[in-house]
């Protein structure tokens, strides 16, 4: 029993050095390759095909399904892509999954094992972790993190023999073996340990952890070539629980595009269980072929054949379910229906939490929130004209109100925006990583600022109203000439902030900030000149010059957001 207990400790201890050496390598890629993945996402298309080679691309980069699945889910939710345009990168993210396999197959268990060479890979990555240059740390760290993930594979290994000594779990095993010709009793096994797949990943939170474990397992002949395929089908329905989690508190949209996801899994290892005999039979075909053995026979050839079983079934799969992803969209709106219109508007909630694991890419989400606080800004100006040419008390009231809502949303945005940014900045991002964050915090406390500035104007023109103190058709039309150019620069501001670095208005920004002050300081020394000579009452112009110099500031954040916005795209 004592022994027993030792193994299994001894596994877990391997298992949890193998899955921080890939968190490791995962993070320090995200960290050097962050701004091309940020471009390559930001190009995605609703066209199927080129979306698949993106989810493909990004997961084999990143070595996690799992990450790229809770991205592509908050991409859905803050309104990046639809759902339906989110099944290509899924499918993608399916096949590129499939690279670990090939790896860990390839690397750590075949004639080209590396193990050995890990301790060397980490004499030369450690080192490096303590260069000044921060790309060179990044290379370091991703060098530290494959030479762990291999050594803890190795000590995976290297507690097979004990295992295979357990012969409690070696008749449990034997007991549910396949057997040639009997389909029902063979589709109940496969059922079987399909929910050990599931169980394994749902508790490792990684599959590809799973599949290294799965991997180990059959080296040594512990479980067979058709019970390891029917856990790795499993596993790929485990991996699918990460993204429903994150999208839990996410809107509609996103938790039909998790959903999908699941979906698309679940009706995949269903066929593939129901055809096991064949497909199994077709692998070891063409694993005699390629690899010059049959892992029927020979438990040496398991874990290549597995790598190569995994990788066809998720293409399959992709074949088939190619021309149904309406169908499967269709079906998760049908079983996922929206509760009331709220459901239908995109909002990023709280989703970005869980793409903390990703934090360079994490930025992509807070630019969309960027995106959208602006807008919000832009449109609640409508209300500062309607203020000063509005009579009625009734409608002046309710302008007022509209505009005291609007500032307590753009306080609530600026916070939570904020909180957001400061739990990326307190990951390990990059320096380009870190000053983008800077960046768009500058760009949030403008905005804020802008609605405070409205809720200003709001009581001084209320105030003014109750003074009786109004304005002349004259301060009217010059006001109003005005604020046509401070709207002229929220629109641009928004668009700066939507915008990449190739398509920014910057220089549209800094030549309506020009006009802004240029036509403040002539209003400006006119309404002085004019109060000198009496033709102003006193109170009204002290509203008036408190008016125009509110709008300069307005023009003025916006003019700041856009220079943010400038520094942020040279990062």
């Amino acid at each position: 029993m004592a022994d027993l207990l030792f193994n299994i400790l001894s596994l877990i201890g391997a298992l949890g050095l193998f899955i921080f050496g890939m968190k490791v390598m995962s993070e320090a890629i995200q960290k050097f390759a962050g701004a091309r993945l940020r471009r390559t996402l930001r190009a995605m298309t609703a066209k199927k095909g080129r979306g698949i080679l993106y989810g493909l691309g990004v997961t084999s980069l990143l070595q996690s399904s799992s990450a790229t699945t809770v991205m592509i889910v908050s991409f859905v939710n803050a309104g990046l892509i639809t759902v339906e345009h989110s099944v290509g990168l899924i499918m993608g993210a399916n096949i590129g999954t499939t690279i670990t396999a090939w790896l860990v197959s390839i690397l750590g268990m075949g004639k080209l094992s590396i193990a050995h060479l890990s301790l060397p890979l980490l004499a030369f990555g450690f080192p490096m972790l303590f260069l000044g240059k921060e790309k060179l740390r990044n290379y370091g760290e991703a060098i530290f993190g494959f030479a762990i993930l291999f050594i803890g594979l190795s000590f995976m290994r290297e507690s097979m023999p004990a295992w295979q000594e357990n012969t409690f779990l070696l008749q449990f095993l034997q007991e549910f073996e396949f057997q040639q010709g009997n389909w029902a009793q063979n589709l109940g096994v496969g059922f079987l340990f399909v929910a050990f797949g599931i169980a394994a990943t749902f508790l490792l939170q990684s599959s590809s952890a799973a599949m290294a474990l799965t991997l180990v397992f059959t080296a040594n002949g512990l479980i067979s070539f058709p019970l390891a395929a029917a856990i790795i089908l499993g596993e790929n329905i485990g991996t699918t629980f990460t993204a429903n989690i994150a999208a839990l508190v996410a809107n509609i949209h996103a938790r039909r595009a998790a959903f999908t996801h699941l979906l698309f899994n679940v009706f995949g290892v269903l066929w593939a269980l129901l055809l096991l005999g064949p497909f199994l039979n077709l692998v070891a075909y063409l694993s005699d072929l390629f690899f010059g053995s049959n892992p029927m026979a020979d438990a040496a050839v398991i874990p290549l054949s597995l790598s190569l079983f995994h990788s066809l079934f998720n293409i399959i799969n992709v074949l088939i379910f190619y021309n149904l992803t309406r169908q499967l969209v269709k079906l998760a709106v049908y079983i996922m229906p929206s509760r009331s219109n709220e459901d239908e508007l995109f909002s990023l909630g709280y989703i970005g939490n869980s793409l903390l694991a990703t934090p360079e890419l994490s930025l992509i989400e807070a630019r969309k929130e960027l995106v959208k606080f602006g807008d919000l800004i832009r449109k609640a100006y409508k209300y500062i004209p309607l203020l000063i040419t509005e009579m009625e008390e009734k409608k002046l009231e309710s302008y007022v109100q509209k505009l005291q809502k609007y500032e307590d949303i753009s306080d609530r945005m600026e916070m939570e925006i904020s909180a957001y940014l400061s739990k990326i900045s307190q990951a390990d991002l990059s320096s380009e990583g870190s000053s983008r964050v800077r960046s768009m915090l500058h760009i949030a406390n403008y905005l804020e600022r802008i609605g405070d500035i409205y809720l200003e104007v709001s009581r001084n023109l209320t105030n003014r109203k109750q003074q009786k103190a109004y304005f002349t058709p004259e301060m009217r039309k010059q006001v109003m000439q005005l604020s046509e150019l401070v709207s002229r620069s929220l629109d641009i501001m928004v668009k700066n902030i939507e915008a990449d670095a190739e398509s920014s208005q910057l220089e549209d920004a800094k030549k309506i900030e020009r006009d802004v002050d240029q036509l403040f300081r002539r209003l400006k020394s006119d309404y002085i000149d004019k109060v000198e000579k009496g033709k102003f009452r006193i109170q009204s112009g002290m509203y008036y010059s408190d008016l125009l110099a509110e709008m300069e500031r307005i023009a003025d954040h916006a003019s700041s957001v856009s220079k943010a916005v400038e520094q942020l795209d040279k990062n």
